[in-house]
């Protein structure tokens, strides 16, 4: 069947409990970008240095990583329904709290509170999708990517809208839309089936005891250190107004969505994973490298250029997360994931710091230099991790990558 069919199980004709969930989905993963037009703004507002305000980002992945050792254990227990309220619920109030903050440490904890909430809601929006769509997996799965995708390249332009006028109003913005999409919830979507078994906190910590998961989230926790310091960081670099730092960083997300969704199926059906992935790996490095030491229309072309490259890596690591294990996909997603986002909070973090210490290049000399390490952690591993690699199924690439990314 069609996903794009409009008849009945098209993506055009589901519930209205998958739209609610689907639309939640976008403002949640609005949060990951949303911050970063108005990072200067906030620095100026609230008198604070690049390092300091980088800990937004910081706090919400640190916070994000601890929490993927919860969240299945809560949904297991509690059911998805509750699990996407209470999710929402913390987003709402720390949201809006965060509009409130009068010094950057406030902002800081209240940034964690938020991503706390955001771990809880995306980590289980695609199962509950899923369960709720009609017609199958297909359109639920293309339509929970058209999410992600939307949430991302919105993100950054949302921020840029509100955040034109005050920094306060995009988080004030996202309180709002998080009540709308709570509601949404509370009314349209019934109570989806508990796991037949309860997860442990433990089950992603042992399930990183496999080799192949191992290596892939080694590599990962190396490439997420590229990716965050472009994403956090670069704002700092290019100094521009909310409103052109908004228009780049949608033409960034728009990319990362292309080549993650439609783009990286094909390069891997045509030259493989792993080669995909060191290839990707490299010309990211280049593209950083040259971010860094170029003028500032290169910096510009390539904060733009590097979410194609961003966006092909995020698919290939999930397939090899979740089919190189015999760990059940969200046990090791979650171990996954629980690696891979310390570095999405060291990055924001030390950047800045690199910066203070030495100058404006060095960060992103820093930054190369991991995405190099990723792609030698898999030459280095490849035995582990050819297997998987070569036998996923296509059908594999695009359930998987969205799991993991909001996972």
């Amino acid at each position: 069947m069609d996903p794009f069919d409009a008849g009945a199980g098209g993506i055009l004709r589901q519930p209205k409990a998958v739209w609610a969930t689907a639309g939640a989905s976008v403002v949640g993963f609005m949060g990951l970008g949303l911050v970063d037009p108005i990072l200067p703004s906030i620095a100026h507002g609230l008198d604070a240095t690049p390092s300091q305000v980088s800990l937004l980002f910081t706090s919400y992945f640190l916070i994000t990583a601890v929490a993927m050792l919860f969240t299945g254990f809560v949904s297991s227990r509690i059911g998805g329904r509750k699990t996407l309220l209470l999710g929402l619920a913390f987003v709402v109030v720390f949201a809006a709290l965060a509009g409130t903050s009068g010094t950057v440490g406030e902002l800081v904890g209240f940034r964690a509170g938020w991503g706390l909430g955001n771990a809880l809601f995306v980590s289980t929006a695609l199962a509950v999708i899923v369960g709720a769509a009609s017609g199958g997996s297909a359109a639920a799965i293309l339509l929970y990517e058209s999410a992600l995708g939307l949430g991302l390249a919105c993100g950054p332009l949302l921020g840029a809208l509100l955040g034109n006028t005050s920094w306060r109003y995009p988080f004030f913005g996202t309180a709002v839309l998080m009540v709308i999409g709570f509601l949404c919830i509370a009314v349209f979507l019934k109570e989806q089936p508990k796991p037949a078994r309860k997860t442990s906190i433990l089950d992603p910590v042992k399930a990183l005891g496999h080799g192949g998961l191992a290596s892939a989230a080694a590599s990962a926790f190396f490439y997420n250190y590229t990716f965050f310091t472009v994403l956090a960081f670069t704002p700092f670099v290019l100094n521009m107004t909310p409103y052109r730092s908004g228009a780049v960083f949608f033409a960034w997300g728009v990319l990362l969505a292309v080549f993650s969704v439609i783009v990286a199926p094909r390069l891997q059906k045509r030259f493989g994973s792993l080669q995909v992935l060191v290839g990707s790996l490299v010309l990211l490095a280049v593209d950083v490298f040259v971010l860094g030491s170029g003028s500032h229309t290169a910096a510009v072309v390539c904060t733009i250029l590097s979410g194609a490259f961003i966006g092909v890596n995020n698919t290939v690591y999930t397939e090899l997360a979740l089919g190189v294990s015999d760990a059940p996909r969200p046990v090791a997603s979650a171990g996954y994931n629980f690696v891979r986002w310390f570095a999405a909070a060291a990055a924001p973090y030390f950047a800045p710091k690199i910066e203070e210490w030495t100058n404006v290049h060095i960060p992103f000399v820093v930054a190369a230099v991991t995405a190099l390490l990723g792609a030698v952690v898999v030459l280095v591993r490849r035995g582990a991790l050819t297997h998987e690699a070569e036998e996923l199924e296509p059908r594999h690439a695009t359930e998987d990558s969205v799991t993991v990314f909001a996972n």
